[in-house]
C-alpha cells in the first residue's frame, strides 16, 4: 500500500495534529503553527499508516536498526519497526542509576551497526545531534536520520554539515499546499505560515 503525501497531510489535520497561534518552538523559536505528532499515541489506525510511511522511506537506506528519538519519536519508531520488520533501539534521557544495569541505551545491538535514527519532524538539528552522540559513543554508526515532516528550517543543512544525511515522509510547505488546495486552510493561514518559514529558514 502506498502512502501518500496528501493521505497524510489530511488525516494529521482531521486528528488535531496541525494548530494555529503564536507557539514557542523547543528551539526558542515563535511559530505562528505548531505541529503535535505526540496525540497519534492515541490513534492507532493512523499511527501504523505513519509507520508504513517511514517505512517507504527506510526502503531505501542501509541499516540494521532503528533508533527513536525520545519521547516523541518513540510510538512513531515503534511503528516504523513494526512495518518494516527491523528491530529498535532508543537513548534514556535520564540515567538509570539505583536499580537495574545502568546504561544509556535500551534493547540489544552490536557494536558496528548502521543505525537510522527517527524522529517526528525537524527544526533544527540540535535534538538529533544530541541522541546520535551516545549511539556512536557506544560503536554504533549513524548515517541516516529520518523524519515524517520537516518544518524547512534549517535542520538539514545544519544536519548535512555534521555528516548525516536528512530524509523526510514529507516537507512542511508541501502539506501547507495541499491542505491550501484541500481547502483545510484559508489563504491567510496559507500566507503567513509560507511568510514565516521563508523569514526563518535557513
Amino acid at each position: 500500500m502506498n502512502i501518500t503525501k496528501k493521505q497524510i497531510s489530511l488525516m494529521l489535520v482531521k486528528i488535531g495534529c496541525l494548530k494555529f497561534g503564536n507557539f514557542t518552538l523547543k528551539s526558542g523559536m515563535k511559530s505562528p503553527v505548531y505541529i503535535d505528532l505526540r496525540i497519534l499515541v492515541s490513534f492507532p489506525r493512523q499511527l501504523q499508516v505513519i509507520g508504513q510511511a517511514y517505512a517507504q522511506v527506510l526502503q531505501n537506506l542501509e541499516y540494521d536498526r532503528l533508533a527513536a528519538v525520545p519521547y516523541a519519536a518513540l510510538p512513531l519508531c515503534c511503528a516504523a519497526s513494526l512495518a518494516t520488520g527491523k528491530p529498535w533501539i532508543y537513548t534514556r534521557k535520564e540515567a538509570k542509576t539505583d536499580h537495574g544495569i545502568a546504561k544509556p541505551v535500551e534493547g540489544l545491538f552490536k557494536k558496528g551497526e548502521k543505525i537510522v535514527l527517527i524522529d517526528d519532524l525537524v527544526t533544527n538539528g540540535l535534538s538529533k545531534l544530541e541522541v546520535i552522540k551516545p549511539l556512536e559513543h557506544i560503536g554504533l554508526i549513524v548515517k541516516d536520520i529520518v523524519v515524517l515532516i520537516d518544518r524547512e528550517q534549517g535542520g538539514e543543512a545544519e544536519l548535512k554539515e555534521k555528516g548525516y544525511q536528512l530524509h523526510s515522509v514529507l516537507k512542511f510547505t508541501q502539506m501547507l499546499e495541499i491542505l491550501k488546495s484541500e481547502q483545510k486552510i484559508d489563504d491567510d493561514k496559507y500566507q503567513q505560515t509560507i511568510e514565516f518559514l521563508h523569514k526563518t529558514g535557513k
